[in-house]
């Protein structure tokens, strides 16, 4: 079996070569060719996870030696694989969502010229986060974080045509550099202070290191994960990554890319439990960042960037559970599979939406399509349900757990991280229903488009937009539906399979550890609470969006509205702080390297220089000159001697 492990990142890796080296020869079966390799990984994850079911709890660990990458005396990096519980969980996932998302690009991306190139970058990334989950060692994990790094950026701006793609993939490439270098200095730091960067000698030897040392590579490693999980205060970059194509939406930003973050915090359990200010850190980013993404999520018209906050608050759900240890890392991972199923489901959804709506994306245009699109309606609509956390859907059972964790913490803390829990619970209703009302249901606004000339927010509609005036929407077709429903169930019945005997808490335990807290609240009464506040969220949203008409243009808003729709002002806090702060910087180096540095070096050479040039005077060439120094210092010997001879 350990011998299958390789070929699950040789699959897609080699769909990626062949696609991108292959040329336009394979335009016509290049899609197919990446989707069936895609599918042929997750072929060989399904046969790798029947064979781990067949073993006992504790011996479902295989380790694949392919060579040793860099032999240096002590410094010795292997390329090595590691297939556990853990890993295997994402394996799955990866590779049976991304099954779904390359089939439904066939359909979302058949009139685009690059389809084949597009295709070949998602095999890329499938193969980059594979090896990423894989990897025994933290220089390989490494080395599969900057290849979904690369591939994100690639997909990001793939229509680079248009400069918001272009700058949202820049951006987002930037952006995650800085978490990339946290990732980097610990893996440093792992091997000046144990030797190695291979996990099992590192979580074996954390008690041999300072609180100092083990608090410092935690929050390293923290960096990383908000930087690839776009966690506060690295977060500014998923919004803007919407301008990708949908399906990378759903790919990068909803099952895969942003787990990383949470894939690297679990991962280094025995990092974090040893360092427990960093741990304190961790919730308070997830915490933080939770209520964030929601507030954002709340204000936006854009349909994929009301659902990228959504993703953001989910997250944040997660890194919340994960910084709470053992009480929360299994459940920070099973929210983790289940968000992988209804949120790539309610991005492709949205995806469907504009498929059928002339690429729209401003939901105030919509309206109304539940009976023109009753596939997407109903499968948006179960991930709809699920996100919320409706009873018996998936997202209930995941969420409801990380809740009862947060309670079970104990102490001030506890109880502050329940409550900002439960707060979460009940805006994730209210932006959610708010999405769903203004997309589905209601006035079809979409049937009062401007045409050439007409005003749209104050600007005229122009005449190449006006055989488009009117969409006419009409659903997906079957290789876009098909996924769509797939993961639909899998938003329905996920989280019951999972707690089913407490399955996944069995299946991960070996691997993540596990221990129970203590709870000042009873688990009924968190579920009636959280459920109170589920209600409250969705009674809300159809009060000020299901039972008064949809303005075609957003009121002006409060504050706090105004500023959620400028993302609370994130970008506007990076400009001034570290742009206009960085220009001021590097002048302020700049004044001192002209005048400091360059003065003293450019100082000595002039003096130099004029010395030399005052010296130069004396070698004039003429033989009378050199006839009279030599007298004169002829002269001066003598006078010396004599002078000497008299003292």
């Amino acid at each position: 079996m350990e011998n299958l492990i390789a070929l699950l990142i040789a699959a897609p890796l080699l769909g990626a070569a062949v696609l991108l080296v292959g040329g336009r020869r394979l335009d016509a079966v290049g899609h197919w060719i990446g989707t069936l390799l895609a599918a042929a990984s997750f072929v060989i994850a399904v046969v790798l996870f029947a064979g781990l079911l067949g073993r006992s709890g504790d011996d479902r660990t295989l380790i694949q030696h392919l060579f040793t990458w860099v032999p240096v005396e002590s410094f010795q990096a292997d390329v090595t694989f590691r297939l556990d519980q853990l890993s295997m969980t994402f394996v799955l996932l990866i590779t049976g969502v991304g099954s779904l998302i390359h089939l439904y690009s066939v359909g979302y991306m058949e009139h685009d010229e690059r389809r084949r190139r597009f295709f070949g970058y998602l095999n890329l990334f499938l193969a980059a986060m594979l090896l990423l989950v894989l990897a025994d060692n933290y220089l390989l994990l490494y080395v599969g974080w900057e290849g979904v790094g690369l591939a994100s950026y690639l997909l990001i701006g793939f229509w680079q045509h248009k400069p918001s793609a272009a700058t949202a993939a820049k951006k987002a490439f930037l952006v995650n550099r800085v978490g990339d270098m946290g990732l980097s200095i610990a893996i440093m730091l792992m091997f000046t202070t144990f030797g190695t960067f291979a996990f099992g000698p590192v979580f074996g030897h954390v008690t041999d290191a300072s609180q100092g040392k083990l608090t410092a590579i935690a929050l390293m490693l923290l960096l990383a994960a908000c930087g690839k999980s776009a966690q506060v205060p690295l977060q500014s970059w998923l919004g803007d990554a919407m301008e990708g194509p949908t399906p990378v939406s759903a790919l990068i930003h909803a099952a895969t890319m942003v787990t990383a973050g949470v894939y690297l915090v679990v991962r280094s359990g025995a990092i974090f439990n040893a360092a427990p200010d960093a741990q304190l850190v961790v919730t308070v980013v997830g915490a933080v960042t939770l209520l964030f993404g929601a507030i954002v999520g709340c204000a936006k018209d854009d349909i994929k960037k009301a659902l990228a906050g959504s993703t953001m608050s989910q997250i944040g759900y997660m890194v919340l559970a994960a910084g709470l240890g053992p009480i929360g890392y299994v459940y920070a991972i099973m929210h983790l599979v289940t968000h992988g199923f209804f949120k790539a489901g309610l991005f492709l959804g949205a995806g469907s939406v504009m498929h059928g709506m002339n690429d729209e994306v401003d939901m105030r245009k919509f309206g109304g399509l539940r009976k023109y699109m009753p596939i997407t309606y109903w499968t948006f609509g179960l991930g709809y349900l699920a996100i919320i956390g409706f009873p018996g859907l998936s997202g209930f059972f995941s969420k409801d757990k990380i809740i009862e964790s947060a309670f079970a913490k104990g102490g001030t803390e506890g109880w502050i991280l329940g409550a900002v829990t439960l707060i979460g619970a009940a805006v994730t209703a209210y932006y959610m229903t708010r999405v769903m009302l203004m997309t589905f249901f209601g006035e079809e606004r979409w049937k009062h488009r401007a045409t050439a000339g007409e005003s749209v927010d104050g600007h005229a509609a122009p005449a190449e937009h006006a055989a488009h005036a009117e969409p006419h929407p009409h659903e997906s077709p079957k290789t876009m539906t098909i996924p769509m429903i797939v993961l639909a169930f899998g938003s329905v019945f996920a989280g019951a399979l999972f707690t089913w005997g407490s399955s996944f808490l069995h299946w991960l335990e070996p691997v993540t550890g596990h221990q129970e807290g203590d709870s000042p609240l009873s688990t009924w009464t968190i579920t009636s609470a959280t459920f109170v506040l589920m209600l409250i969220g969705v009674g809300a949203a159809y009060a000020q969006y299901g039972r008064r008409p949809v303005p075609a243009v957003a009121p002006r808003g409060s504050l706090v509205t105004r500023a959620a729709r400028r993302d609370l002002l994130q970008d506007d806090f990076n400009h001034v702080v570290l742009v206009r702060g960085g220009e001021h910087l590097t002048r302020s180096l700049v004044y001192v390297d002209h005048t400091l540095v360059d003065g003293v070096v450019n100082g000595t050479a002039a003096s130099v220089g004029g010395l030399s040039g005052r010296l130069r005077r004396l070698q004039n060439g003429y033989a009378r000159s050199y006839a009279v120094s030599m007298f004169g210092g002829a002269a001066l010997l003598v006078a010396a001697t004599l002078l000497m001879r008299a003292v």
